[in-house]
């Protein structure tokens, strides 16, 4: 199952859990996890409508939501994917006051509610166990808005910190549209930016945020459903390394093979400051697609990946095995429409033969060529893999 998120209301973390609780996932789910943490916050859900739609609203209720905590503080609390993101703030907040990480005070996101927030919705897309999460560009509001150190500018500094590289947009509401932990939770969680994915919609959940303006329907939008495999598509990783020997990529593409990829193939490029650099790019189904990616993260150097679906159009293909001296050669033959329409022998057999033949490979591949003309190729819905010599 794959995700979509509709930011164009922009995100934090209260409309994010009430979305996954509208979306299907058990309210238990989230305050057990939440519970977990030991710091009597409570969790009430309600059934609100922001502009008209329908939503979930969840609100923390805690009597101590004032706490400011040091990032190790934060660390002694949270593990897992919610480290991770507490890990995308404070080195956001390091950035912004210019100090190190190990010095960050959290002010806001320190609290109980962010805590809670942060739990709960990893702890809520874990439950869903979903195979990519998509998600608009993301509103991030304007105007003016009141930190714990005064007035911000929005978006403020973290939020512009924490989504760097990803597309966002001012929105249509003149105030702070995406907190920081909103920002901090999908640039965690999304794998891939866009418009709504080719899918087969399961269900869709709606989460409120506090406010109900005039300008635009306050809710965070989670669709949930299949990937229209079927219908032609794929999933397209991608990303641009330019710290990586380049003797190491052909052992990268055969080990992305390997482990199943359909396709896998390297672009030169030119990056910022003019540095020369290739893109990776790895064709794969959408069930394989999180253990290439790991692949991709433990064979190169990157620290990044972009993921997309994307359309595939293929022709059907069968195969003939011709002979050449007596060495034997696959040929592959693609079928449109019931016409063969290329034919190609298999480069591996050719080399093969090339060197048991002890001549040049360019004449074997031109005599299987020949060879697969005057075969009989059988079509697509043919039996068996006639040979011909």
């Amino acid at each position: 199952m794959i995700g979509w998120v509709d930011a164009q209301a922009g995100a934090s973390g209260d409309m994010l859990l009430g979305a996954l609780v509208d979306a299907g996932v058990p309210l238990e789910v989230i305050t057990d996890a939440v519970d977990a943490l030991g710091l009597g916050i409570r969790l009430e859900a309600s059934q609100v409508e922001r502009g008209g739609i329908g939503a979930t609203y969840i609100d923390v209720i805690s009597h101590d939501d004032q706490v400011s905590r040091t990032w190790a503080d934060v660390q002694q609390i949270v593990s897992g994917t919610a480290h991770d993101v507490f890990e995308r703030l404070a080195v956001a907040e390091a950035a912004i006051h210019r100090v190190p990480v190990e010095d960050v005070h959290f002010h806001e996101v320190g609290a109980h509610d962010a805590l809670a927030d942060v739990v709960g919705v990893t702890a809520g897309f874990a439950h869903l166990g979903l195979t990519a999460l998509h998600c608009t560009p993301v509103s991030l509001g304007s105007g003016t808005t009141r930190g714990a150190h005064g007035p911000l500018p929005v978006p403020v500094p973290a939020v512009l910190r924490l989504l760097e590289g990803v597309p966002v947009q001012a929105g249509l509401a003149p105030y702070e549209m995406t907190t920081p932990t909103g920002a901090a939770l999908l640039a965690t969680l999304v794998t891939s930016w866009g418009a709504l994915p080719a899918m087969r919609p399961v269900r869709t959940g709606c989460g409120a945020g506090t406010r109900d303006p005039l300008e635009v329907a306050n809710v965070v939008r989670l669709t949930l459903g299949e990937p229209a495999e079927e219908a032609g598509t794929a999933v397209l990783l991608e990303t641009n390394v330019d710290d990586l020997d380049p003797r190491l990529w052909p052992h990268v593409i055969e080990q992305l093979m390997a482990d199943g990829a359909s396709d896998a193939w390297l672009t030169p490029i030119l990056m910022k400051k003019g540095r020369p650099a290739h893109t990776l790019s790895v064709l794969c189904r959408a069930e394989d697609a999180d253990r290439l990616r790991s692949k991709v993260f433990r064979e190169t150097s990157t620290i990044g990946v972009r993921q997309s679906l994307v359309a595939k159009h293929a022709l059907e293909r069968t195969e003939v095995g011709v002979h050449v001296d007596g060495h034997g050669i696959r040929v592959k033959t693609a079928w449109l429409e019931g016409v063969p329409v290329n034919a190609n022998p298999e480069w591996v057999d050719v080399v093969a033969a090339s060197e048991a033949l002890g001549r040049p490979a360019k004449q074997v591949l031109a005599e299987a060529q020949t060879a697969a003309r005057n075969a009989t190729a059988p079509a697509p819905s043919d039996s068996g893999m006639p040979t011909t010599s």
